[in-house]
């Protein structure tokens, strides 16, 4: 597997790195799977699940949703690298750790026969009957061993073409706050070289009291807090000073690090994080941002071109259908109404993602797209909206989504 490769590179003194795309939105994916020779595409646990997950997919229809975009788009997937992010039981917090963690079985044991290659276990949440307390760092290593175990025996079942490859595993749960930080003042704190160590340490002897010496030689990476974050209109970028011990305590272990929230790090920051063994680059909200923001430019263009009964009026289908269901963003943004509308369009957490699969909502991108055709839309227009020339419309949200993705390209060497 690549991701062996990078590890390896790493391990040389290179500066190698893989970007993680965590995105299930198919013109991202599109891009993704064009840009990279090593696409590493991911699904998470809340996405896709044996329940459908917010998706509505299964991990068998997450993997053949990906090899289908790639088909219809004449991309070749021998390289591609399918990896399942937090797989554990966050997603039934609420129900007791034995239902919890049997349905947790489940799910691994379907990404397994996908298909999926790269496993990150997460069993750092509490569930209903554990103690009161933090959750003993024993216990969240006994369960991800327990998933290991589950995750091996899956293999032989394994239908997908790359049969013959190996999983590797990921571990560790030091991530930033879920759906971003939600004020500036919050800060974020880098890892412990301490707390890591005693991870590193307690994982690998659950792994081998679970008889699972194999599986440990491929882990591959440790999930660590490197300093990075966002929210609604703010990024804490990458300060590799603050990082430096980290850094350095990876050097004499067989891993390299997994950084979550990379989005929106400038490609100077991402070249660092890679230099620093921070190799795994996670990726989603800032793609589907750039996405929204090519989709906005495109309906400032609209605007001007089009008689106003004809014209898509994406932008108000998009916050409609926010508002109809605003489970996904309402605990998120807060504010006056006025600033909650400005968030639910223009955030860097980029709630919006979660709506581009309303049915009015695609019926509204189509008709924007048919209104504006395949032609080269006006210079004045490309150079007031989007800050380029000679593009068509689909040209606009492929150039707007490959601008973040050769920064990470560039970054990961």
């Amino acid at each position: 597997m690549y991701l062996d490769d990078v590890l390896a590179a790493q391990k040389r003194g290179e500066a190698r790195g893989i970007t993680s795309v965590c995105s299930a939105h198919p013109f991202v994916l599109k891009e993704a799977l064009k840009a990279f020779e090593h696409p590493l595409i991911e699904a998470t646990c809340n996405q896709v699940n044996q329940y459908g997950g917010y998706t509505g997919m299964r991990p068998k229809d997450f993997v053949a949703y990906v090899r289908r975009i790639a088909e219809e788009n004449n991309i070749p997937i021998e390289n591609l690298i399918l990896g399942g992010d937090h797989l554990g039981p966050n997603v039934w917090q609420n129900e007791s750790a034995e239902s919890a963690m049997q349905k947790s079985e489940v799910m691994v044991h379907d990404y397994v026969v996908a298909g999926f290659t790269k496993i990150h276990l997460d069993c750092s949440m509490k569930l209903a009957d554990d103690p009161k307390g933090a959750l003993d760092i024993e216990k969240i290593a006994q369960r991800a061993a327990r998933l290991a175990k589950v995750a091996e025996t899956s293999l032989s079942q394994r239908k997908w073409a790359r049969v013959e490859e190996d999983l590797c595993y990921v571990i560790g749960t030091e991530v930033p706050i879920p759906g971003g930080a939600t004020s500036r003042e919050e800060g974020v704190n880098v890892t412990k070289v301490e707390d890591l160590r005693q991870t590193i340490s307690i994982t690998r002897n659950e792994f081998y009291k679970a008889g699972l010496q194999p599986a440990w030689e491929r882990v591959i990476a440790v999930v660590v807090q490197p300093g990075v974050e966002f929210g609604d209109d703010f990024v804490w970028p990458y300060q590799p000073d603050a990082a430096r011990e980290l850094s350095q305590f990876i050097d004499d272990q067989p891993l390299i690090y997994e950084a979550h929230s990379t989005d929106y790090q400038t490609r100077d920051s991402l070249k660092d994080l890679v230099h620093d063994h921070f190799s795994i680059l996670k990726v989603g909200p800032g793609l589907t941002f750039a996405f929204r923001e090519a989709v906005f430019a495109l309906a400032f263009i609209e605007n001007e071109l089009v008689a106003d009964t004809e014209r898509s009026n994406i932008i108000q289908v998009l916050d409609d259908a926010m508002m109809r269901r605003p489970e996904y963003w309402e605990k998120y943004y807060r504010g006056t109404n006025h600033e909650e509308a400005h968030r639910r369009k223009f955030s860097l957490s980029d709630r919006i993602r979660y709506y581009w699969v309303d049915e009015g909502v695609q019926k509204a991108l189509m008709k924007l797209r048919q209104n504006l055709g395949g032609k080269i839309l006006p210079y004045s227009l490309l150079s007031r909206f989007v800050g380029e020339k000679d593009l068509n419309a689909g040209q606009v949200i492929e150039w707007k989504i490959n601008k973040v993705l050769d920064d990470y390209s560039m970054a990961c060497g």
